[in-house]
């Protein structure tokens, strides 16, 4: 089966690949994939990454790493491997995070005991900053709880039944699913093997209504994990066209979506061409672009587009 990867285990090969870096100055990007077993394209995903990450966003402390595609360069090692001196606000948030993440359903029992184990170390060191934090607490959102189960699924090799939302066909759908990964592309998703549909199905986490861990063993079929450098939405040539004609205030759809063509109109908007697996699922960008976009082919979508578009404005003109 191909290697499966989460949200957790990209976090702990990212901790590795520091230290890593900082002992191998102008590494190839070539043997350090190897060495991870990731492709070079999950590699350089991780080097995107890293800048952002370090000891605090203050004083220029985050990691200096680059690359030119070839060699790895990381610039400041020596600054950001100084002792880390935690300013009370710095130790108040991590302490109260770390009281939150103790408390999610679905984690590991070894997880919470080692988080607790910390928790309490950082505790005697912060001082009256640990008094302070104490008075504090956080509330996950279902999303961490859907998480937790999902990450849970995936170590323990189980099955998870779904009450899932469908923007697409604005519905509710049950279904059982053998979970994948999960990973994040702006929003949280879960890749998983869907026994609905008897194919493969990505999930966003926000959009699951209720969730639960099953008996039965997550076999998912032996797919290869899709390389999702290029973006979550990758149409394929074979997907439906669809055209979208919008005004200057719509030009934004050409940034955020994947198209064939994007051709100028004398009013300064554009005439973009995309295709869609799902082309139904753009009837929710035609609402968002009101009168600053319209879709007008194929003929079936824009009439549907346009017909959601005036229950909508019944609806709202309904409202006392």
């Amino acid at each position: 089966m191909a290697a499966q990867a989460n949200a957790i285990d990209r976090t702990r090969r990212m901790l590795s690949l520091v230290t890593y870096l900082r002992e191998r100055p102008g590494a190839h990007v070539a043997d350090v994939a190897r060495a991870f077993g990731v492709s070079e394209a999950e590699l350089i995903s991780d080097l995107d990454v890293l800048p952002l990450c370090g000891t605090s966003f203050r004083g220029g402390d985050l990691l200096d790493i680059d690359t030119d595609g070839d060699r790895i360069w990381w610039h400041n090692p020596d600054d950001v491997a100084a002792p880390l001196r935690l300013a009370a606000d710095e130790a108040t948030a991590l302490l109260v995070a770390a009281r939150a993440v103790s408390t999610l359903p679905g984690l590991r029992e070894g997880d919470r005991q080692a988080l607790l184990r910390v928790t309490a170390k950082l505790e005697a060191a912060a001082g009256e900053a640990a008094a302070s934090s104490s008075r504090l607490s956080v509330t996950f959102e279902a999303e961490g709880g859907v998480f937790a189960d999902v990450d849970r699924a995936i170590s323990e090799r189980r099955r998870l039944w779904l009450r899932y939302y469908s923007p697409a066909r604005d519905e509710l759908t049950e279904r059982e699913v053998d979970p994948i990964r999960l990973f994040t592309v702006g929003h949280t998703y879960m890749e998983a093997w869907c026994r609905l549909s008897e194919d493969r199905r990505t999930f966003r986490l926000d959009r699951v209504a209720e969730i639960r861990v099953l008996d039965e063993v997550s076999a998912p079929p032996e797919i290869e994990v899709r390389d999702l450098s290029a973006g979550l939405v990758q149409p394929s040539a074979d997907d439906p066209e669809v055209v979208i004609e919008v005004g200057p205030g719509g030009r934004w759809v050409a940034e955020y979506y994947p198209h064939d063509s994007a051709e100028e109109l004398p009013d300064g908007g554009l005439r973009i061409t995309l295709r869609a697996p799902d082309p139904a699922s753009l009837r929710r960008l035609a609402l968002r672009l009101g009168r600053d976009g319209r879709i007008t082919a194929p003929a079936g979508l824009a009439d549907s587009a346009r017909a959601a578009a005036r229950d909508a404005l019944a609806a709202y003109e309904a409202q006392p």
